[in-house]
């Protein structure tokens, strides 16, 4: 752990230049962070966002591993700096159709994807539409598995709009409380935690339409679930390189759904910390070397 906290050191002391740019998908402005590495042949690393976050969220790891990596960091609709047509319909499937395109418009056509929170449905979808783009998964508290959802997260994907008072209980999660406890239940530290992280997501919460986007989104994380035998299906048939590292204490994605990839990717490497949802906040210099050496060894 000691080399491993070394080598981060190393990586900070050199931060990685960044580029900020937009890509029209579809009538969708989908803005992006870009790493510059020192080479032109550079590992790609594909950093797919949760809820209620953006790839600002990334923006330590690129800073870290961005000039020896080329890490791409995109805003879904609704999320971020991203610009959305006002009838843009909100669903998983709308997500990873734009993900889709700005992979195509950015002429990628492989590259390691880390997939957390809603990045793990998003990408999934990614990954059984095109399984040549997938040359290996870094997966941070990304659940594709029944085992991996707290009570609680089964409670809040039951919910309908229909459903008398669900509105109200998405509406709660969207406050400034609620996006800050995202960030601090299940940390070791919580005052280690920087609160640019919780205050930035809100601000673009509060962004006129952007609740009447979550809340559409969050009445279809159902479909999410229904596909995880897909998903668990495609691990198995394609049995990719996996990196999991995982906040042992988040309050929506417990545990086990970490080990729960090893049925079907039984090679996979487990790496749990003692965090929360967001365990880059907190345990980037551990973190940061597993990527490193894991992007150095499964680009071909």
């Amino acid at each position: 752990m000691a080399r491993q906290s070394m080598e981060a050191l190393v990586m900070l002391l050199s931060p990685a230049r960044t580029v900020h740019r937009s890509l029209d998908v579809d009538g969708v402005r989908v803005f992006y962070r870009e790493s510059v590495p020192d080479r032109d042949d550079a590992p790609v690393l594909l950093l797919l966002h949760g809820f209620p976050s953006a790839s600002h969220q990334f923006r330590r790891l690129i800073d870290v591993l961005g000039s020896h990596y080329r890490l791409i960091a995109p805003d879904y609709p609704g999320f971020g700096h991203t610009e959305t047509p006002e009838d843009f319909p909100y669903s998983f499937d709308r997500l990873a159709d734009v993900v889709e395109g700005f992979v195509e418009g950015l002429g990628l056509t492989r590259f390691v994807m880390y997939v957390f929170d809603f990045g793990a449905p998003v990408g999934f979808r990614l990954a059984t539409r095109h399984p040549e783009w997938i040359e290996g998964l870094v997966v941070q508290n990304g659940n594709a598995y029944e085992e991996g959802l707290s009570q609680g997260a089964r409670d809040f994907i039951a919910l309908r709009p229909q459903t008398p008072g669900a509105e109200d209980t998405v509406r709660e999660l969207l406050t400034l409380a609620g996006t800050r406890s995202q960030y601090e239940t299940g940390t070791s530290e919580p005052e280690h935690i920087a609160p640019d992280g919780w205050v930035l997501d809100q601000f673009f919460l509060d962004r006129p339409g952007r609740q009447e986007a979550q809340l559409t989104l969050a009445f279809d994380y159902h479909s999410n679930v229904e596909r995880y035998g897909e998903w668990q299906a495609w691990l198995r048939e394609h049995t990719p390189p996996v990196l999991i590292v995982w906040g042992s204490r988040d309050p929506f994605f417990p545990e086990p759904g970490a080990h729960a990839y090893l049925r079907d990717v039984p090679d996979a490497e487990l790496h749990t910390f003692p965090t929360g949802h967001f365990a880059l906040e907190e345990n980037l210099t551990e973190i940061a070397p597993l990527i490193a050496d894991f992007l150095t060894r499964v680009w071909k």
